[in-house]
């Protein structure tokens, strides 16, 4: 049996396609499985190690979308499943050549113009959390798992070596202040009042991440912290997965490196605003999420456009407590 999986993007959403991934291998020991992602995200496809081939789309043209069909032919695949729900990625599955091509029920389609690119669906049944769903999709190849499991590449990484050396011994913590939507970014500010909270109290080494263009968002959290922290090293994907192996806990919004934390099996505390944590949250039983989603007026919004703007709400007395309640009451220990 030949596979294709088609999730493009985002960062998020790819990690929480991983477990069917895993589940597809699991089923079908033997199969040729490749991955359609967007190229902005091939480097961390390309860590999933249940997959033979990740195929990128390089650009969003006409000529790369040509290119990427005729890599894509010549593999003949038996089944091509489109976990985006998108009329691109449904254009994609379906040019593809694959014999059947399977999708989400137009009940849970983010486009529901994608449905008649698909030879078959998923049953109309779907649970809340997106990982949850992806599974649910399996059904159409006699797949059942509940399984989740992320069977990700570890890599020597010169930035854990580099940050567990400022750490002095100390077990690290990771902030991450950034978000692609200013709606999900909580104040840098606050930030550091818990960066001081976890070195103080906690006894963690904070450091804070950061992606391009927020480098001195990091620096102003670290200057907020009264120098508790640190800004951590430019850091790749596999850099970033390898960070999180090794940290003790992350506190961060809804946002790629959060899921790569969550995949990693590290702790957390995630602030969630426009964006459901029911669907896109933690999955681990013991991670704490501080949600303002009941009460905010800009769902799935990337700018809020309301006078009170949700996250607001949320204070460091409220982050500082989850992180107590995830990683223990003891000070000093973790």
């Amino acid at each position: 049996m030949k596979f294709l999986i088609v999730r493009l993007g985002a960062l998020g959403d790819i990690v929480h396609t991983v477990p069917a991934a895993a589940a597809l291998r699991r089923g079908y020991p033997d199969a040729r499985i490749d991955w359609v992602v967007d190229a902005r995200h091939a480097s961390f496809a390309q860590l999933i190690t249940c997959i033979d081939r990740v195929v990128p789309l390089e650009k969003p043209t006409l000529s790369a979308w040509l290119q990427l069909v005729q890599m894509l032919r010549p593999a003949r695949y038996d089944v091509a499943l489109d976990f985006q729900g998108l009329m691109k990625s449904a254009v994609i599955a379906r040019a593809s050549g694959a014999r059947r091509v399977a999708g989400f029920s137009i009940w849970h389609l983010r486009e529901k113009g994608a449905r008649p690119f698909y030879s078959e669906v998923g049953n109309g049944e779907q649970p809340p959390h997106v990982i949850r769903k992806n599974l649910n999709l399996l059904g159409v190849v006699g797949i059942d798992s509940a399984e989740v499991e992320f069977p990700l590449a570890h890599s020597s990484s010169s930035v854990v070596e580099t940050v567990k050396a400022q750490a002095s011994g100390r077990r690290i913590a990771l902030i991450n202040p950034g978000a692609a939507w200013p709606n999900k970014r909580w104040p840098a500010s606050r930030f550091g009042e818990v960066a001081a909270f976890l070195k103080e109290v906690r006894g963690l080494e904070p450091f804070v991440l950061w992606g391009p263009s927020e480098q001195s968002l990091a620096e102003d959290v670290v200057t907020s912290s009264g120098g508790a922290a640190r800004v951590a090293p430019a850091t790749t994907t596999a850099d970033l997965l390898e960070l999180s192996r090794a940290a003790a806990l992350m506190v961060s919004g809804d946002t790629g490196p959060l899921h790569i934390a969550g995949a990693a099996g590290t702790p957390i505390v995630a602030l969630f605003g426009p964006t459901d944590p029911e669907r896109n949250g933690p999955w681990a039983p013991g991670d704490v999420v501080l949600s303002r989603h009941g009460t905010c007026g800009c769902h799935y919004q990337r700018q809020c456009r309301q006078t009170a703007w949700c996250l607001n709400d949320v204070s460091v007395a409220e982050v500082t407590a989850a992180i107590q309640q995830r990683l223990g009451v003891s000070h000093g220990s973790c």
